[in-house]
């Protein structure tokens, strides 16, 4: 086990080489979690997605992580009930259809929410490690959920109004949570997750996410830099035509999530490494399919290829669900942990 020191991943983040090759992921799963921070157990409190925990942050600290990510409180936006499935169709959001229910929906105050843990995580955080906060889904996640993704596209031409009346609902409450998480000073960096693409396009047009979407997230991102933290953007989806947007204009630092069905990590490294940190990207596909020794080959590579450029930290391209077998899992890490 080696200690954790955020300066590595701020090093990262900056687009410079940090001290020893880097770890990055968005979150991993509860057998996991057990697994990896079982040498400090047994843990009593119940595991909640998100939760800042002593568990989850001996876990990240026992695979080599100089963070934890965490959900700064339980603030989040009510929805109707939806069928729970394997998969929920984007069109599932009906909570807000017209105005009438646009009026009334009960708004979740972000203020009122409890963020204590974010400050209790003083006591369990080792030395040298810090929390990366992130959001309850992001702007258009949330105002997809809440009206449905065709509701959405024919609200964009019939009641533009209302769209941005939603969307500014949204937005500003996303906007406040990151304000209060972003004080902490346990909270080193702050992750703003809103997948904004299918494999081939982003979900709205380009002058449709300039119009409602980026607004906020560049509010938002200015919010976190006033407290002179990083800002990471995790979104799914083709990017490339909006690539420009979040690195010139609402100015992220650091991007996560990638597809090799899209763009390999190997290649957005490439075009757009030297503009922005590449965070994970090793296609979760290739995770779960590959022997431990293909896996390993590809992450020594990339690591290789970005040791002296810096600006890259190793991780799988989206999360680690409970279905990515564990050899592979630790196949992947060990490149890093020098094992």
């Amino acid at each position: 086990m080696r200690k954790p020191d955020f300066q590595n991943i701020l090093k990262v983040l900056k687009r410079q080489v940090p001290d020893r090759p880097t770890l990055f992921e968005f979150f991993l799963n509860e057998p996991l979690y057990q697994k990896l921070a079982a040498p400090a157990g047994p843990f009593t409190d119940k595991w909640t997605f998100g939760l800042c925990c002593p568990m989850v942050i001996n876990a990240y600290k026992y695979a080599g992580y100089d963070y934890t990510t965490v959900l700064g409180s339980e603030f989040t936006f009510q929805l109707q009930e939806i069928e729970s499935k394997e998969t929920v169709s984007l069109n599932a959001g009906n909570a807000i259809r017209d105005r009438k229910s646009f009026e009334a929906y009960n708004w979740p105050d972000p203020e009122k929410f409890d963020y204590s843990r974010l400050e209790q995580a003083r006591n369990w955080l080792p030395d040298g490690m810090k929390l990366i906060v992130f959001g309850p889904r992001g702007v258009l996640e949330n105002v997809l959920v809440l009206v449905g993704y065709e509701t959405l596209c024919m609200m964009m031409i019939d009641d533009p109004e209302l769209t941005q009346a939603i969307f500014d609902g949204v937005g500003k409450r996303l906007l406040k949570y990151y304000e209060i998480c972003a004080a902490y000073d346990t909270v080193g960096a702050l992750i703003s997750n809103d997948d904004w693409g299918f494999k081939t396009q982003t979900m709205l047009s380009p002058a449709d996410m300039r119009k409602y979407v980026f607004p906020w997230h560049k509010k938002i991102v200015e919010a976190i830099h006033k407290t002179g933290k990083p800002a990471i953007l995790h979104s799914c989806g083709n990017l490339d035509k909006v690539i420009g947007d979040l690195i010139d204009d609402i100015k992220y630092d650091g991007k996560h999530s990638y597809e090799d069905t899209i763009l390999p990590v190997e290649d957005a490294y490439e075009k757009w490494g030297s503009r922005i940190a590449i965070l994970g990207g090793i296609d979760l596909d290739f995770v779960c399919q590959s022997t431990p020794q293909q896996l390993t080959k590809r992450c020594k590579a990339i690591l290789e290829r970005t040791k002296s450029r810096g600006g890259y930290a190793l991780g799988t391209g989206n999360s680690v669900p409970e279905y990515v077998p564990d050899e592979n899992f630790f196949a992947m890490i060990n490149c890093v942990r020098g094992e």
